[in-house]
């Protein structure tokens, strides 16, 4: 089996990387949030995406700053202060979020009914 460049993934699908950065279970909700509601520290962040643990959160807080997606602000205060924003190469990601914002509102409808077609046969 030949094992080069040309039979990676990457080159079957050049949006793989992009989709596993962007597209991960928690990382489009916390772009949004950020997105839509601006600067934000860590406890704000939570609120609004109720259902993401603080273990989590962080997880993906630090792999969205390391990735260049969001970024961290620490204020050495007493006490100190940490507050997160969207990047200007996480901004970047709004008119795909549009465009996918778009699709939903004009293609759920049909998937549902295609899962429902779909699940009544026998």
């Amino acid at each position: 089996m030949k094992n080069d460049a040309a039979s990676s993934p990457e080159f079957a699908c050049p949006i793989g990387p992009v989709v596993d950065i962007v597209f991960s279970r928690w990382t489009t909700p916390i772009l949004w949030t950020l997105h839509t509601h601006g600067r934000q520290r860590f406890v704000e962040v939570q609120r609004r995406i109720a259902s993401i643990t603080p273990k989590v959160l962080t997880q993906r807080l630090r792999q969205l700053e390391r990735d260049g997606l969001i970024v961290r602000t620490y204020h050495p205060e007493v006490p100190p202060r940490v507050e997160y924003e969207i990047s200007e190469l996480g901004r970047s990601l709004a008119p795909v979020f549009a465009h996918l914002t778009d699709w939903a509102t004009a293609n759920l409808p049909q998937v549902a009914q295609a899962r429902e077609e779909y699940d009544a046969q026998p």
